[in-house]
């Protein structure tokens, strides 16, 4: 199984659940949690609980939750390279989840927007040929850290990986626009969207085309429809492959679905396995993120598999 090598941002998320439609102005019961987030730590932490050899590299304050955050991923059998900022707190993000699984997220990005090419530099021995590169879009969209993204993506095509990134979060990637984005991330061989963010790179409101419209910058392109499941297209195809979202009875959390749908498309489809699988592994995974508080598998979970 190739080895993954995620570069990108680790938060804190408070997570406050609504029992009822938020009541605007007043007071509205909710189940408030805490819980270990940000994309790209999300993605690394559902890839080593699929069994994947993952180091993640970011950056963190030098408070309590930084430490919480670095113990947590060492939980899930990742290899944190976490680089420890004396100034700026640990990322955090108030994630507001409505009584139907719908959210909301305020980020406060911390230590993430500090990211250097130093940091990167220091971790240069994860970057060889046959390893795979997964960049966290949010380490392009936040100016703080974007050198150091950039350094990332010249490190790994200097090495020759195959590399993979993801859209990040829509409203952000359209503030910063997506003649950018698709400029800065030329040579990735992998893009994965959700279909908000293809629009926003593309203009086209059709997932099907907007797939067709990106496969001009990257050889394949996967677009996340949500509820409607997934699809994988590639220049010369005539079509694209779908599949289908896993039945999910009752929603919990939304939060992270999309990074585990990332961590689960990535093994199969790095395996040479045939794009309807991955997408199925990726639509499974998120099916399952969806069903629980938190951004990330439980590490319940993972004690278990580690007894068995």
């Amino acid at each position: 199984m190739t080895r993954v090598v995620v570069v990108g941002d680790l938060m804190t998320d408070t997570v406050a659940r609504a029992a009822f439609p938020l009541a605007k102005g007043s007071d509205t019961p909710a189940a408030v949690t805490t819980h270990g987030g940000g994309s790209g730590a999300n993605v690394a932490s559902w890839l080593a609980l699929d069994g994947v050899e993952v180091a993640f590299v970011g950056r963190r304050g030098a408070d309590i939750a930084g430490r919480n955050r670095d113990m947590e991923l060492m939980g899930y059998g990742v290899d944190a390279r976490l680089v420890m900022d004396q100034e700026r707190p640990t990322g955090t993000c108030v994630v507001m989840v409505t009584h139907k699984g719908d959210r909301t997220m305020l980020s406060d990005p911390g230590a993430n927007a500090a990211l250097l090419p130093e940091d990167i530099e220091r971790c240069k021995d994860l970057f060889v040929q046959g390893t795979h590169l997964h960049l966290s879009g949010y380490s392009l969209i936040n100016e703080g850290s974007r050198k150091a993204a950039r350094h990332t993506l010249d490190l790994a095509r200097q090495a020759q990986m195959s590399i993979s990134v993801d859209g990040g979060s829509s409203s952000p990637l359209k503030r910063m626009g997506a003649e950018p984005f698709l400029e800065w991330t030329q040579g990735a061989r992998l893009l994965v969207v959700n279909h908000t963010e293809a629009e926003i790179l593309t203009g086209r409101d059709n997932p099907d085309q907007a797939a067709k419209v990106l496969t001009a910058w990257y050889p394949q392109v996967v677009v996340n429809v949500g509820a409607d499941g997934a699809l994988w297209y590639t220049n010369g195809r005539p079509e694209p492959v779908t599949v289908a979202a896993d039945p999910v009875e009752k929603i919990i959390d939304g939060t992270g679905a999309g990074d585990a749908f990332v961590a689960g498309f990535l093994p199969p489809w790095l395996d040479g396995k045939q794009p309807a699988d991955a997408l199925t592994a990726g639509c499974r995974l998120a099916s399952q993120a969806l069903q629980h508080l938190g951004a990330r598998p439980s590490l319940d979970v993972v004690d278990n598999q580690i007894k068995t």
